[in-house]
């Protein structure tokens, strides 16, 4: 069963770039920023008073109104991501294939406005005033439960919470439910919307985020001499997994096939990578031998380059320690860049966008790298998306408590 090949079929982006993959694609490609002042909330007097807000999200065009209020906005996002997806593979979910048929669907903190919100209702209204949809709108496994809900999807259903790795660690678990046999699709990615006065407050207090408040589109600066931060996004990124078999005998596009999934954890520090991103390395090295390739056929790394100091470092660090010269030879990019850090839905985000580069042949850049950090001197691509014949592909996710992901992408081809 092991020799099972897995394929991206569909994908969904919703992102402070846009509402549409299409839409967030082209934004990434043209190096455009979605961070923006905080508008959701008033963060006059919060020390971070920038984000990456969706601008764009019509929650009607998804989400029939009774069944909105069932959900916080982390699931809407992961609803309509969903949808886009499994619209955009073309895949249909009936009663003869419903329990071959799965999700997994990750993030990092779930229902926090909700619990923002019907607190404040506790305490000025009383608890009789508290609605029966609260637990279920909060809580992190109730994406995948809607989505599989919706599409009547009966096959293994799961929820992932690790923090910023919480969309890597999702996909990879799905790449493994299908080579097991054990589905022969899977929805799978990562969702997150957690601009809320206590998630900003919290991460401000721990001095992590970035406070370039008058100039927001240039705040999110990862590898950049001036970085001071990283800022928080929200959004969602989906994908439909296939057995390949299964998808070429519909005629399925074919975006990419995974071929690699690595995890390991730091036993390190609540929030700090260990010394020269050792986590991260063996991480990286567990993908590559998963995918049984050498390091040398990595030409592009979806970086998980957040704009903090030491993150940026360590994992500049770990890279080279794993790919040793060819480091010097491959691109590395972080998009996070223009879309902020959208923690559990982070590495949903950026698979996604390692399967649309390797398809489109076209590498996102790193925006706003105008002082190189001399710690961080690998080949980023500044400024400009990057035309390029992608055959292997890497992203990285790392996340609070020391737990890291990493999974490899590779151009489809027949053989």
């Amino acid at each position: 069963m092991n020799k099972r090949r897995v394929v991206v079929t569909g994908v969904g982006l919703i992102t402070p770039l846009g509402t549409g993959t299409e839409k967030s694609w082209e934004n990434l490609l043209d190096g455009r920023s979605g961070i923006r002042k905080i508008t959701q909330f008033d963060a006059t007097h919060f020390p971070c008073q920038v984000a990456g807000e969706v601008p764009d999200f019509e929650i009607n065009q998804f989400i029939e109104i009774k069944e909105q209020k069932k959900m916080d906005r982390f699931i809407h996002f992961a609803f309509a991501a969903a949808k886009m997806a499994v619209e955009d593979s073309g895949l249909k979910i009936t009663k003869d294939n419903a329990d071959r048929i799965g999700v997994v669907v990750g993030s990092g903190i779930g229902g926090l406005s909700a619990i923002e919100h019907y607190h404040t209702v506790l305490l000025e209204k009383g608890p009789k005033r508290i609605s029966p949809f609260f637990i279920p709108m909060l809580i992190i496994n109730l994406a995948a439960g809607q989505i599989s809900i919706h599409f009547g999807a009966k096959g293994p259903n799961s929820a992932v919470a690790t923090a910023c790795a919480s969309g890597t660690h999702s996909i990879g678990d799905a790449f493994k439910i299908i080579k097991r046999g054990e589905a022969d699709a899977m929805i799978s990615g990562g969702t997150e919307a957690v601009i809320t006065p206590l998630a900003v407050g919290g991460f401000s207090s721990m001095k992590a985020l970035s406070t370039r408040n008058n100039e927001p589109e240039k705040a999110s600066r990862p590898f950049d001499r001036d970085r001071d931060g990283f800022v928080m996004g929200e959004g969602a990124g989906i994908m439909v997994l296939e057995d390949m078999e299964h998808a070429l005998s519909r005629g399925a596009k074919i975006y990419a096939e995974i071929t690699g999934y690595g995890m390991t954890g730091d036993a390190y520090h609540i929030t700090s990578p260990p010394p020269e991103g050792e986590g991260a390395a063996r991480c990286m090295r567990a993908s590559l031998k998963d995918a049984n390739i050498h390091p040398e056929e990595i030409e592009y790394i979806n970086a998980h380059g957040t704009s903090t100091k030491y993150g940026d470092e360590l994992e500049t660090q770990a890279i080279k320690s794993v790919f040793g010269k060819h480091a010097y030879k491959f691109a590395v990019s972080s998009t996070k860049s223009m879309t902020g850090h959208l923690l559990g839905a982070a590495g949903g985000v950026e698979g996604v966008i390692c399967a649309l580069s390797i398809f489109n042949k076209i590498i996102p850049p790193t925006i706003n790298l105008e002082n190189p950090d001399p710690e961080c001197d690998l080949d980023y691509v500044p400024d400009k998306a990057r035309a390029m014949d992608i055959n292997m592909a890497m992203s990285n996710s790392f996340g609070f408590g020391g737990t890291n992901a990493c999974i490899i992408f590779k151009r489809y081809t027949d053989s």
